[in-house]
């Protein structure tokens, strides 16, 4: 389909609450959404494309066709969104890593001897489901600690098979293990041990130490010394072990903090577990870049809280979740348990949100090289101006002079977002009276663009991308140059605001592409113009400097390059050799040419001004 007859569709949906997938030409799901109003939401993909970030764009131009599927309510669509994004896994969705690298312990209950197993996913299959962890070696970790803390079996005996065969391994005797292959000992002690294993894992700790607590007390009462004191170092090792051990991706936390960041390169999502107001762990996941802070937040909390087996009580967000009251519904559904979520506005909620986003950020910076954010600035320039190829080369350009004289021109270069110093050219105009930008910035480009065509060594790379400074009628007159020369280059002014800095982009049609609001373009925009400024001027001030020194001591009679030099020497400046006595001077020059350098500096004075001295030109670029 055109761009014309997807944006005809999208305006005949119905304004009902439902989910929009957006196909390409192949017919796969490149983007799964969910909408209030299917019409208003899907009409606004193919409206101006100024107000949407980059990823969208990029998203936008490779849909062929959408369908949508009309749900019965807001809540409805939610749930059918979170399920169609796990089913097709679009390219454009935001997405957390799988889960098969994120292993959980499974516990069977129902089986006569439970035992731990590691799995890669939960199955709607009855059994006990703790996790995720953060790798197989973590969980095999917390396995062999839980199997030492309660002396469970670590052989490979199968229960009830296996009892009553054979001697009790080396476990049994290094008193790693109570011996469950042992006749005589019951499927129901056994039991109540996993049972024990269970509520550790479920958080509930204290639990678990009462109940030992008091069968050691009940063991020593009754004069069962030995069995008390196994009872008395379990509970020692339940309490060396400790809740940060176990708590992971949330499995007891009773408070989650999310924190987000993204760079030109990375995003990271980081969600940091408190349990009774300690921190205990974190976790977080590095993410492409591309959508806004609200959307990439709200797509991943939904993956993160649905594919784990728990969720905490409370969810501390950075900014509102648009659907949050109905994920918070979807979860207490989910879960059986009421979960809060909520974007604190003071106190330590505030302080809480600082530091998980301090965390997102560290990690996000950590693992981003310089040329990756160079990198990334550069592709969300390209994309923000619509442009097809990719931003390898930017050229800019800019005109100084002092009322029109000793009027000159920088060329700039800017290589993937870097300056590139050794393509730098600087141009002295020629034959231009007065001031007049225009003509100035048309004798420039046609200079470098000609010598382009030409191949003159230094001039035969191709820009990517023109940036002159001034607004749309610098633009009109680069591509007025080079339409004449037969060339087709990307050009745009750039528009200053009051502070001298560049607010905004304008192609030579007039419209402008503001700037302000994409940070890390902003930042190389201004870059480039002051870089440019910097060339220009500093250029502009060598020639007039220069020029100052020759037309004042060249029409002095008597002096020559080599008596110039050394009054130069001597003095450094004309202003101290104006001042300087024919003493002074004489030490230098003859005493003839020392009088005539006095005499020439000095032949007005005492003499009536006809009007006053106007202020010398300030320097204009």
């Amino acid at each position: 389909m055109t761009f014309d007859q997807l944006k005809d569709k999208a305006h005949t949906l119905p304004l009902e609450p439902g989910v929009y997938l957006m196909q390409d030409k192949t017919g796969k799901v490149i983007y799964v959404g969910k909408a209030k109003k299917l019409r208003n939401r899907v009409s606004q993909y193919f409206q101006d494309s100024a107000s949407h970030t980059a990823k969208t764009r990029r998203m936008v131009s490779q849909i062929d066709r959408f369908d949508v599927i009309v749900a019965a309510s807001e809540f409805e669509a939610l749930v059918l969104e979170c399920s169609l994004i796990k089913r097709h896994m679009p390219k454009y969705n935001i997405l957390l890593k799988d889960d098969k690298g994120y292993p959980y312990l499974r516990i069977d209950r129902r089986a006569e001897y439970p035992v731990m197993e590691l799995v890669s996913k939960v199955s709607g299959d009855g059994a006990d489901y703790f996790g995720p962890y953060g790798g197989r070696a973590v969980t095999n970790q917390l396995m062999d600690t839980l199997r030492l803390t309660f002396h469970l079996p670590g052989c490979g005996k199968v229960f009830p098979r296996d009892v009553g065969k054979g001697r009790p391994c080396l476990n049994y005797h290094m008193n790693n293990c109570d011996g469950w292959c042992q006749l005589g000992k019951s499927p129901e002690a056994y039991r109540a041990t996993m049972e024990q294993v269970v509520l550790l894992l479920k958080g509930k700790y204290q639990t678990v130490a009462d109940d030992l607590r008091r069968e050691m007390e009940a063991a020593a009462e009754a004069l069962e010394f030995e069995r008390a004191a196994l009872l008395r170092d379990r509970l020692l090792a339940i309490e060396n072990l400790g809740k940060k051990q176990l708590v992971t991706a949330g499995t007891m936390a009773h408070t989650d903090v999310v924190g987000y960041y993204q760079n030109t390169a990375k995003g990271c999502f980081a969600v940091l577990h408190y349990v009774d107001g300690n921190l205990l762990d974190k976790d977080y996941e590095l993410v492409p870049v591309g959508d806004s802070a609200e959307e990439a937040i709200s797509s991943l909390v939904k993956q993160y809280y649905l594919s784990r087996n728990c969720v905490p009580k409370e969810i501390l967000l950075p900014m509102e979740m648009e659907d949050s009251e109905l994920f918070a519904q979807l979860l207490q559904e989910t879960f059986h348990k009421r979960v809060r979520i909520r974007v604190p506005q003071r106190g330590d909620g505030v302080r809480l949100i600082a530091l998980a986003e301090k965390n997102a950020t560290e990690e996000a910076e950590r693992v981003t090289s310089r040329e990756e954010k160079s990198a990334g600035t550069v592709e969300q320039l390209r994309t923000l101006l619509n442009l097809p190829q990719t931003l390898r080369r930017m050229e800019s350009y800019d005109i100084s002079n002092t009322a029109g004289t000793d009027i000159v021109a920088s060329m700039v270069v800017f290589v993937q977002g870097k300056p590139s110093k050794k393509d730098y050219k600087r141009f002295k105009l020629r034959d231009m009276s007065g001031q007049n930008d225009y003509g100035s910035m048309r004798q420039v480009l046609e200079r470098r663009f000609r010598r382009y065509l030409e191949g003159s060594p230094g001039f035969e790379a191709a820009p990517d991308l023109l940036l002159i400074d001034g607004g749309v009628v610098h633009a009109q007159t680069a591509e007025a140059v080079l339409q004449e020369l037969g060339l087709s280059f990307p050009v745009f002014g750039m528009v200053k605001d009051d502070r001298h800095r560049t607010r905004a982009l304008v192609r030579a049609d007039g419209s402008e592409i503001g700037i302000q609001t994409f940070p890390p373009i902003y930042a190389l925009i201004g870059q480039i113009q002051e870089e440019t400024h910097r060339f220009a001027i500093t250029y502009h001030r060598l020639l007039r400097s220069r020029h100052l020194r020759e037309s004042v001591l060249d029409q002095i009679p008597g002096v020559g390059p080599a008596r110039k030099k050394a009054l130069l020497t001597k003095f450094r400046t004309v202003s101290a050799i104006e001042k300087a006595a024919v003493e002074e001077l004489s030490q230098v020059l003859p005493q003839g040419a020392a009088q005539s350098v006095f005499d020439y500096f000095h032949q007005h004075e005492g003499e009536e001004p006809c009007e006053s001295s106007p202020e010398p030109p300030a320097a204009c670029d």
